[in-house]
């Protein structure tokens, strides 16, 4: 298939553009590196022996996204992973994530429109589920945000649904959990700046760039006082995009996953985990819990083994010592 990939350049994207090579599918990215850098796109080509099309655009230039349909005849899918997605910041810059995400979600519906394109595949969160009523969460559990980023995803999901039903369109929604780690190769991962999420925070004190790992809270109502997540190894949630592509030659309609493992960890479990893996304690310090936090979240992804054929397949052992191969081999990240 012809897929173009919003976001094409982030994170979870590159991972997922290396398994959707290795199946044959033709990728056509495109990203406005608000978060990202383009040395991603470069490596992945490096790994994968395959030359990729690019084009920098940000999905709130309208002419810009449609001459990248225009140009790209054919395409027979998208996978959406363009957005903004740090939830601390998000309760700092609400009116920032919701004309990014909203708005730019919207002039790529109407992309697909204009130009014909049917199959899409979203990647939304589990943090539309807020702070929920039971863990593990299924698919069918009240949508519920607490912050502006969980908002803007539940918000992207229901207009999908609602145009999906609407114009006839086969969509898979799947939602995340926690991705961590990196690929095997230590030569893609995540990279941000300034670290949103704990892995890479952890990564970085545990390389001396950063003096501690602050934990927000103590006192919540868990194994240890910190907050347990569900934390995904990044190539199993790359997997699920390729099983959540073969689903849509094969089906009709519209379908919703939690990606995840259904086995939770603390935030003190990872950073004594992560210490294991670096050889040495990594520093931390307790501060106030964060704006828009939950105590715990763990998928249940019963739905997803049994309907996609897809399940996680690396443990907490993979997940930081990728995570630390990464880290260790690109202390700068891509900005070396």
């Amino acid at each position: 298939m012809k897929i173009l990939i919003t976001g094409g350049a982030g994170y979870i994207a590159s991972h997922t553009n290396i398994e959707l090579l290795a199946q044959g599918h033709e990728l056509v990215l495109i990203d406005n590196f608000c978060n990202s850098v383009f040395e991603s796109v470069k490596r992945v080509e490096n790994i994968s022996g395959k030359n990729l099309k690019f084009y920098e655009v940000d999905l709130l230039d309208i002419p810009a996204l449609e001459n990248v349909f225009e140009k790209e005849q054919n395409i027979d899918a998208v996978i959406h992973f363009a957005a903004l997605k740090a939830v601390g910041e998000s309760v700092e810059q609400p009116l920032r994530y919701y004309e990014n995400n909203i708005t730019g979600s919207l002039n790529l519906y109407k992309a697909m429109k204009k130009y014909g394109v049917n199959n899409f595949v979203f990647s939304s969160s589990a943090t539309v589920y807020g702070d929920p009523e039971e863990t593990p969460v299924k698919e069918n559990a009240r949508i519920d945000a607490t912050n502006p980023y969980g908002h803007t995803k539940a918000m992207m999901e229901q207009i999908l649904i609602d145009a999906a039903k609407a114009m006839d369109w086969n969509i898979v929604i799947l939602r995340y959990f926690n991705p961590v780690g990196a690929h095997g190769s230590g030569k893609i991962g995540e990279d941000p700046e300034y670290p949103a999420n704990l892995l890479p925070f952890v990564s970085q004190v545990a390389a001396g760039i950063r003096e501690k790992v602050v934990v927000f809270g103590d006192d919540w109502d868990t194994i240890d006082g910190t907050g347990v997540r569900d934390y995904i190894h990044i190539v199993d949630l790359a997997k699920a995009h390729v099983k959540a592509i073969d689903k849509l030659s094969n089906a009709k309609g519209t379908f919703i996953y939690n990606i995840g493992t259904g086995r939770g960890y603390s935030v003190l479990e990872m950073i004594k985990a992560f210490g294991k893996a670096c050889g040495h304690e990594v520093p931390y310090e307790v501060g106030p819990r964060r704006d828009g936090d939950i105590a715990e979240v763990l998928a249940d992804p019963s739905k997803a083994n049994n309907e996609l054929g897809w399940k996680a397949e690396y443990g907490l052992e993979d997940m930081v010592n990728s995570a630390w191969k990464w880290q260790k081999e690109n202390p700068k990240g891509y900005r070396e």
